[in-house]
């Protein structure tokens, strides 16, 4: 029987990253992975890197998975078509919440004879999720109260990007985490280190107890949680003499990140993907400019194609104009860009297909 493990969490939480070194680790141990990764539009970025994992990745775009159960069923089916995947890693949207009700119960009673459904995951990045607990965040309150709902239904909270803290700042975290969740289990890891990623991954593999707590949701505040931040997605297509594609990713990253930081802009997510054959790099801002990461290299070429993504609370249509400025300023004469597709976007009101009242 085929595990399906779910790992949710806010925007810029790691979700991507820990998918993407979770998949290596278990095809190092022989197992066969496929990966579904959710958004509101096409052109993720997620999807692009996570095919660098050389396995199945199926994408469930327009909607979230809650919104669309057949496309997420539709999905499931598409990785088994030809050899059934022995595990099932699937990533929901960023901004999403009320999974236990409306993913969990119903895929455990729907698909029982199909798929084990583990524990649900919340991943919690400590620099938003500190703020979050002590009513500080600088995101829009009906945002945070999304952060406050993902952590609440969570069979397991995993605090992440633990390499970037003291252990005391983690111990304080982990420590005000088990008083406001008592019933949920609390881990820490770091996926850029691997700390804590075999533990997090035997809890969820023998883990069999998922969707345990179903939480009430104003989904008036979450629609508006949602509905704040501007979506863009793009893809691109790249082209220039001898360009170092790794310069040219972290200058429109900068650019990008002061060009928010500068309207005070709370950033939910951006990633940029660039791709130059078989090389690549992956960006991502997370809040202010000290947040911006890269990993891996492009290298140097003529042409490279690009895919970003990014979620800040403006409006789509400002969000749109301020990458396209920055796009112009970056490629500066030297740089052709083609845009393949461009969309800008407002999610609209959450309607999941089911919605399960108890466990």
């Amino acid at each position: 029987m085929t595990k399906l493990i779910f790992v949710g969490g806010f925007l810029g939480a790691g979700k991507t990253t820990l998918l993407y070194e979770v998949t290596r680790m278990l095809k190092e141990n022989g197992k066969t992975v496929g990966i579904i990764t959710n958004d509101q539009a096409a052109d993720l970025a997620d999807t692009s890197l996570l095919q660098h994992t050389f396995v199945n990745v199926a994408e469930v775009a327009g909607s979230c998975f809650c919104c669309d159960f057949k496309g997420l069923r539709k999905a499931i089916d598409s990785l088994g078509s030809t050899n059934k995947p022995d595990i099932i890693l699937a990533e929901p949207v960023g901004s999403c919440t009320d999974l236990s009700a409306t993913l969990i119960n119903p895929m455990k009673e729907m698909m029982k004879t199909e798929i084990s459904v583990s524990p649900l995951t919340v991943l919690a990045d400590p620099s938003r999720l500190k703020k979050v607990l002590h009513g500080t965040a600088d995101l829009h309150p009906s945002a945070a109260y999304i952060i406050k709902k993902q952590l609440e239904e969570s069979d397991i909270i995993a605090i992440t990007k633990s390499d970037l803290y003291s252990s005391e700042e983690i111990s304080i975290l982990e420590a005000e985490l088990k008083k406001n969740f008592p019933e949920c289990e609390i881990g820490v890891l770091s996926a850029k280190t691997g700390a804590g990623v075999e533990e997090w991954l035997q809890l969820v593999m023998t883990g069999e107890d998922a969707g345990k707590h179903i939480t009430e949701v104003d989904y008036d505040k979450y629609a508006e949680g949602e509905a704040v931040l501007g979506w863009l997605n793009c893809s691109a297509s790249l082209s220039g003499e001898n360009i170092d594609w790794d310069s040219f990713t972290r200058k429109i990253m900068q650019d990008l990140a002061a060009k928010f930081d500068a309207e005070n802009l709370p950033v939910g997510h951006v990633k940029i993907m660039v791709e130059n054959g078989d090389q690549y790099i992956s960006a991502n801002l997370t809040g202010g400019p000290e947040t911006l990461s890269y990993r891996w290299s492009a290298g140097t070429g003529s042409s490279a194609e690009m895919i970003v993504n990014a979620r800040v609370e403006m409006s789509p249509s400002g969000l749109e104009q301020l990458f396209l400025n920055s796009l112009e300023n970056v490629t500066n004469n030297h740089i052709q860009a083609r845009i393949r597709r461009i969309r800008s976007i407002s999610p609209g009101y959450p309607n999941p297909t089911y919605r399960y009242k108890k466990k």
